[in-house]
C-alpha cells in the first residue's frame, strides 16, 4: 500500500468515527447543560466551594466567577511547583525556577499546556497529577463553560431553557458558571477520559507510578526513564484539547502514543468534543440545521487544510524524499507521513498542541500550514468550547458584512447584530493578532530573544512567530529549535497566554450578556438564512480573508519565504 493510500485511508477511518459519534455526543452536552437534576458528587462540590447552583448569572458575575476560579488555579498551580522539592513522589526533582514556574502554570491554567520544560527531567508524580493533570481537566471546563453561556445568549428567550442549576433563565441572565464548569467536568469529561484511558492502556500506554530505572539500548549502555500515570494523563490530554506531554517528545513518545491505532484514536480524542459542541449549539437554540452550518464551516476548513498539508509533506523534491515516500524529517516511521500531517493539522487547528512529530522539520510551506491553522483564532473545530465561541463570533461578523452588502440591519439568529454587539465581536478579533505581532516583533527587535534560536533567517523568524502564535492562541505547540526556557520568553509567552485567554472571554461574555437582553426578531422574506450552504461559504471566505490580511506580511518574512526558496 502506497503511503498517500494509507493517509488517505486513515482520514476516511477518522471522519467515520466522528460521524459516529457526532449525535449521541451532541446531544448528551446539550442534555447536560440544560438538565435540572444535579448528582451527589456535584452537591458535594457546590457545597465544598460555598456555591449556589440555583442562582442565574448576568454576565458580569459569569465572568468573574471565571476569573477568580483561573486566578486561584494560577496560584495553587504556581506554588505547587515551587514547593515540589519538599512534596513526596517528586522523584528527586528540584522546585521550579519562578520563572518558569509562573508560564507552566499559566499554560495549564489557559488550556495552552506550553511547556518550556523536560517533562520527564522535571515535573514529579504529585505535580503531574494533582497540578497538570487537574488543570487540564477544569481548564477545558471552563471554555465549554463559556461557550454554552453564549449559545444561551442567543438562545434566549425560550420558556424552555433553563440553566445547569435547573432554574428557568431571565431575560440577560447567562446560566451558572459554577454549574457549567462542574458539570462539563463530572458528566462529560471525566467519564470519556477514563473510557479513553483504558482504551489506550489496552494499545500499550504506561500507566503506572514507578520512579527512575535504567532501559538498555539497542547499541549498548543505558538510559534513564521515569514512569508515571501517562494513560490516564494522555487521555484528558487530548479529550480537553490541552496537549501538554508527560514526556518532552509528547505524542511521539512511545510511552505515550505507541502504535498507529493509538495515533489515529489520539486524533479522534482532541477532535470529537469540538465537533460534537455544535449539535449542542444546535439543540440549544431549537434549530439542529444552525448547528450544521456551524459543523460544516468548521469541516471545510479541518478537510482543506489537511489535503494542503498533505500534498505539501508528500510532494517529492530530490531523491531522498522519494526515497522515504514523503518528507520524512521529524516523523515517527510507524505513523508516516499521512498521520502526521493529520496529526498536525488537528492539533493546530485546535487549541491542543500535542504533537506526534515535530513542525520545525515540516517543509518550509507544511510549517506555514501549521502556523495559519493557529492564526485563524483556533476554530475549526477549536478548542473544547473555545472553537465553538470563537466560530460564533466569526459568524456575527459574517452576518454583519452580509448586512453591509444589502443594506440590511444584520440579525442571526433572531438577534439584531447592532453596533454594541460588532464592537464586542470586533475587539474580540483584534485582541489575538496585537499580542501575536506585538511580541513577535518586539522579540526580532531585542538582541537576547534572537539568541535563543536555533535556526537564523527566515526559518529563525518562523520560530520565534510559531512560539507567539502558539502561546497567545493558547495552541501549546512548538516549532522546536527555540530555547523558550529563558527570562523573556517564560514570562512573555505566559502573559500573551493569560491575555490571549481571559481578555477574549470578556468579550464573549459581553456579547452573550447583550444578545441576551433582546427580545427575538422574527424573520421575514429578507432575512439572510445562516443554516443554508451560502452562508457556510461566506463564513468561510470571511475567516480567511481577515486571517490573510491580518497575518499576510508576517508570514510572507517566515515560512513562505522559506517555502517559496525551497
Amino acid at each position: 500500500m502506497s503511503p498517500v493510500l494509507a493517509g488517505v485511508l486513515q482520514l476516511v477511518a477518522l471522519v467515520a468515527a466522528l460521524a459516529l459519534a457526532y449525535v449521541p455526543l451532541g446531544t448528551y452536552m446539550a442534555r447536560v447543560y440544560s438538565s435540572d437534576r444535579h448528582l451527589r458528587v456535584e452537591k458535594w462540590i457546590y457545597r465544598g466551594i460555598g456555591a449556589d447552583p440555583g442562582t442565574a448569572m448576568r454576565w458580569p458575575a459569569y465572568l468573574r466567577a471565571v476569573l477568580a476560579f483561573s486566578a486561584v488555579g494560577v496560584l495553587f498551580l504556581y506554588l505547587l511547583q515551587r514547593l515540589q522539592g519538599v512534596l513526596p513522589g517528586s522523584l528527586g526533582f528540584a522546585s521550579i525556577e519562578p520563572a518558569q514556574a509562573f508560564n507552566t502554570a499559566a499554560s495549564f491554567v489557559t488550556n495552552t499546556n506550553w511547556q518550556s520544560y523536560y517533562g520527564e527531567q522535571a515535573m514529579g508524580h504529585v505535580v503531574q497529577t494533582a497540578g497538570l493533570a487537574v488543570q487540564n481537566f477544569v481548564s477545558a471546563a471552563v471554555g465549554m463553560a463559556v461557550a454554552v453561556a453564549l449559545v444561551r445568549g442567543f438562545a434566549l428567550p425560550l420558556s424552555r431553557l433553563r440553566s445547569s442549576g435547573g432554574t428557568p433563565i431571565r431575560t440577560g441572565e447567562l446560566g451558572n458558571f459554577w454549574a457549567d464548569m462542574v458539570r462539563g467536568t463530572i458528566r462529560i469529561l471525566v467519564p470519556l477520559a477514563v473510557v479513553a484511558a483504558l482504551v489506550l492502556v489496552a494499545c500499550g500506554v504506561i500507566q503506572n507510578f514507578a520512579g527512575i530505572h535504567a532501559v538498555g539500548q539497542f547499541q549498548g549502555g543505558a538510559q534513564q526513564w521515569n514512569g508515571g500515570a501517562v494513560a490516564s494523563q494522555e487521555a484528558i490530554k487530548e479529550l480537553g484539547t490541552n496537549g501538554g506531554g508527560y514526556f518532552n517528545a509528547n505524542s511521539a513518545h512511545p510511552f505515550e502514543n505507541p502504535t498507529p491505532f493509538s495515533d489515529l484514536f489520539e486524533i479522534f480524542l482532541l477532535l470529537v468534543i469540538p465537533f460534537a459542541l455544535t449539535r449542542t449549539f444546535g439543540l440549544m437554540v431549537g434549530s439542529v440545521r444552525q448547528g450544521y452550518a456551524i459543523l460544516a464551516t468548521m469541516a471545510t476548513i479541518w478537510l482543506g487544510f489537511v489535503a494542503l498539508m498533505m500534498w505539501t509533506e508528500f510532494a517529492h523534491h530530490g531523491p531522498a524524499l522519494q526515497a522515504a515516500g514523503g518528507a520524512m524529517e521529524g516523523k515517527e516511521t510507524r505513523f508516516g507521513v499521512g498521520a502526521s500531517s493529520i496529526f498536525a493539522v488537528s492539533t493546530t487547528l485546535t487549541s491542543t498542541g500535542a504533537v506526534n512529530s515535530f513542525h520545525s522539520s515540516f517543509t518550509g510551506l507544511g510549517g506555514g500550514i501549521a502556523i495559519l491553522g493557529m492564526q485563524l483564532g483556533e476554530i475549526a473545530p477549536g478548542g473544547t468550547g473555545s472553537g465553538l465561541y470563537g466560530m460564533l463570533v466569526m459568524a456575527v461578523i459574517a452576518v454583519f458584512i452580509a448586512g453591509l452588502m444589502v443594506g440590511r440591519t444584520p440579525e442571526y439568529l433572531g438577534k439584531k447584530i447592532g453596533t454594541r454587539e460588532i464592537k464586542f465581536a470586533a475587539c474580540y478579533l483584534l485582541v489575538t493578532p496585537a499580542l501575536v505581532l506585538v511580541l513577535t516583533a518586539a522579540a526580532m527587535a531585542l538582541p537576547t530573544p534572537g539568541h535563543s534560536t536555533l535556526n537564523g533567517g527566515a526559518h529563525g523568524f518562523s520560530e520565534i512567530l510559531y512560539a507567539y502564535t502558539s502561546g497567545a492562541n493558547n495552541n501549546g505547540s512548538a516549532f522546536a529549535g527555540l530555547n523558550a526556557n529563558t527570562q523573556w520568553f517564560n514570562t512573555t509567552i505566559g502573559l500573551a497566554m493569560l491575555l490571549g485567554r481571559f481578555v477574549p472571554m470578556v468579550f464573549v461574555l459581553a456579547l452573550a450578556g447583550s444578545l441576551a437582553e433582546q427580545r427575538p426578531v422574527p424573520a421575514t422574506a429578507g432575512t439572510l438564512r445562516t443554516e443554508k450552504p451560502l452562508f457556510t461559504g461566506l463564513l468561510v471566505g470571511a475567516i480567511l480573508i481577515i486571517t490573510g490580511l491580518t497575518y499576510f506580511p508576517a508570514l510572507a518574512l517566515g515560512p513562505l519565504a522559506e517555502g517559496l526558496a525551497s
